[in-house]
């Protein structure tokens, strides 16, 4: 059995219907009885609408995703759509909801919803269902149950290459590299893989991930050892690890090379060459350097200018970075929210930082968590409370549910001005979520060894 409906009940608030402009409350009121989700109905029509039409699958997502830093309520709205709406959970609805799950360690309910996913052919585990469990087990830490989780699949029909190269994919981005090498050269040797360039671009990755330079060069050079054909992934991943080890002169020479052995570039590897040539040898070659690739019939990405608005900013030149943010919606190319955090880095007045946040969210781009935790510890940095809670205020209206890192941004700037109680109000608030709170000696919180060592 999955949890029931928890008994604390947290404040309410607003989830928006994106695709039919409805509007969903769900209310969770203290002390209440229920917590069901209010469907608002239009008014001119006194007959309810089937819930296949007011919840479909993407607001359903949309609306979990909106839960993500609160795995009980997630869990008590995906399980209230089942049970009284009757919705039928497809496969993508429930790999968020496994997603969230996963954040927490609540592994136990990932597997009796990966269970309760097989008795219905619209929701049968698929990759990605896997994909989500070896990212969240690695996270934790636990690379064994990752390993086990693979050797189940057979049950499912889905122990394949395209699982273990996820399997694979998720040790390395999450720094486990050592025991991805390990499973990949000497325990599943059988597997045929030994020379799989999809592979290796993993593993070169997974090193890139540790920031280990001189394993990065090493592997580099066992690839041609080994045999292993190098693609044009291979060379834009090799670059990169060039330009972050602060070697872009390097990575600047290996494009060179690619031109003269006839590789032709995609706009990945053009991008990681703008950054590097702008790092050796100044943003105005960059510049150029985007003329060339549309003339080579090479179209820039939002990534593109993404790179040169963000070089362009580190060079102090931030009015040229504004006036090609103003240019890109009319080269048919719309900012993301990476635009947006490459110029709130570099911007120091609060009001020309809230003036860009409105004109980002008024725009329609949607702020990630990492974009309310950057400015919140921006305006923590300056003593800056007031812009700071009109950021949180904003978050919760947008229906984010604020992380750890942002709780801990709101709770150091409190501490730091010396309001201790509202500052054990958020300490309390984030904890009784479930998030991990910092041990602040101005709140009474302590790391046990602490406590010992003061003994």
């Amino acid at each position: 059995m999955l949890s029931s409906i928890t008994s604390q009940r947290l404040r309410p608030f607003l989830l928006l219907h994106l695709r039919h402009a409805q509007i969903l409350l769900y209310s969770s009121l203290p002390h209440s009885v229920s917590t069901k989700p209010i469907s608002i109905h239009n008014p001119t029509n006194p007959e309810p609408q089937s819930s296949s039409t007011i919840y479909d699958h993407t607001t359903v997502r949309e609306t979990l995703s909106s839960y993500c830093n609160d795995w009980k309520k997630a869990l008590d709205f995906f399980n209230w759509l089942e049970t009284e709406c009757h919705f039928l959970h497809t496969t993508v609805t429930y790999n968020r909801m496994l997603d969230i799950l996963g954040k927490f360690f609540e592994f136990e309910l990932c597997w009796n919803l990966i269970q309760q996913m097989k008795q219905n052919p619209v929701s049968v585990p698929d990759h990605t269902t896997f994909r989500i469990l070896f990212k969240r087990y690695v996270l934790a830490h636990l690379v064994k149950e990752a390993i086990d989780t693979y050797n189940r699949l057979e049950e499912f029909g889905l122990k394949d290459e395209t699982s273990y190269c996820n399997l694979i994919d998720a040790l390395c981005e999450y720094k486990h590299v050592i025991e991805a090498q390990e499973l990949c050269f000497w325990k599943n040797k059988d597997l045929g893989f030994d020379k799989s360039t999809k592979l290796y671009n993993l593993l070169l990755r997974g090193w890139l991930k540790m920031g280990w330079w001189g394993k990065c060069r090493d592997f580099w050079e066992e690839m041609d050892r080994r045999g292993v054909r190098k693609d044009l992934h291979s060379y834009s991943i090799y670059m990169d690890i060039l330009c972050k080890s602060g070697k872009p002169w390097k990575a600047v020479k290996l494009y060179k090379e690619m031109k003269n052995k006839g590789i032709k570039l995609d706009v990945v590897a053009y991008n990681t060459v703008i950054r590097a040539i702008g790092l050796s040898d100044g943003v105005d070659f960059s510049m150029r350097l985007l003329r060339e690739m549309k003339e080579l019939g090479c179209q820039p990405n939002v990534g593109t200018y993404n790179t040169i608005i963000k070089l362009l900013c580190e060079n102090g030149r931030c009015k040229e970075a504004f006036s090609l943010l103003h240019q890109m919606p009319r080269m048919g190319l719309l900012p993301d929210v990476i635009t947006y955090h490459c110029i709130f880095k570099h911007l120091e007045k609060p009001n020309e930082i809230l003036r860009l946040f409105d004109r980002m969210t008024e725009s329609g781009v949607q702020p990630k968590m990492d974009t309310f935790v950057m400015l919140m510890r921006k305006f923590g940095r300056w003593g800056f409370l007031r812009p700071m809670f009109l950021v949180w205020n904003r978050m919760e209206k947008l229906g984010c549910s604020p992380d750890e890192s942002a709780y801990n941004a709101l709770i150091d700037a409190l501490v730091e001005k010396g309001m201790l109680d509202m500052a054990r109000q958020y300490d309390e608030e984030m904890l009784a979520k479930g998030l991990s709170a910092k041990p602040r000696e101005e709140l009474g919180t302590k790391l046990v060894s602490s406590e010992s060592d003061d003994g």
